[in-house]
C-alpha cells in the first residue's frame, strides 16, 4: 500500500467540522481501501481498485466510490465496521452528533467515515495522534447541504 495521509485528532475533527472538501475526505478513505490514483489521459487522476483492495469492494466499487456523495457507499462503510468498534467516534473524540439544525446528509457521512477511519486504526492497534498534517482549513460551506465548491451533489 502507498503512504496513506496520516490521521490525527485535530485531522478527524476538522473533517466533522466541515472544513475540507469531501473529495479530500474520500481519498483518506480510498486510499485505506488499497484503491490507486491513475493518471487519465486528459491529464486528470481515476481512483481504481488495486491489488490490495478487500475483494468485496472491488466487486462493489471497482472504481472508488464518492463516499459522501453517494448513499451504497456510506452504508457499505458503516457495515464494514465491527460492532465493538461502532461507538469510536464518541469514545475516542467525544463526538456527541450534529445539532438538530445540522443534520445533513453530507455531515452524517462524514461522521461515518470518521467512525470508519478510527475503526480502521483500531483494527491495526494504532494510535491515534493529537496533531498532525493538515489540508488547508476552509470555512464551513455557506449551505451544508451543497458543500464546498466543486464537492458532488448528495444522492
Amino acid at each position: 500500500m502507498e503512504t496513506c495521509w496520516p490521521l490525527s485528532r485535530s485531522l478527524l475533527l476538522q473533517i466533522l467540522e466541515d472544513r475540507t472538501t469531501d473529495r479530500f475526505v474520500a481519498e483518506r478513505v480510498w486510499e485505506r481501501l488499497g484503491y490507486v490514483c491513475l493518471p487519465e489521459d486528459d491529464g486528470s487522476a481515476c481512483w481504481q481498485a488495486g491489488p490490495t483492495t478487500p475483494e468485496t469492494w472491488r466487486q462493489a466499487f471497482p472504481k472508488a466510490p464518492e463516499v459522501i456523495a453517494t448513499r451504497p457507499a456510506s452504508v457499505a462503510l458503516t457495515r464494514s465496521v465491527p460492532k465493538p468498534l461502532k461507538q469510536l467516534l464518541k469514545q475516542q473524540l467525544g463526538f456527541e452528533g450534529y445539532k438538530i439544525g445540522e443534520l445533513y446528509p453530507r455531515r452524517t457521512r462524514r461522521a461515518t467515515v470518521v467512525n470508519w477511519l478510527l475503526a480502521w486504526l483500531a483494527e491495526r492497534q494504532e494510535p491515534l495522534a493529537e496533531e498532525g498534517l493538515l489540508p488547508e482549513r476552509l470555512e464551513p460551506p455557506v449551505d451544508p447541504v451543497c458543500g464546498h465548491p466543486g464537492d458532488l451533489p448528495v444522492r
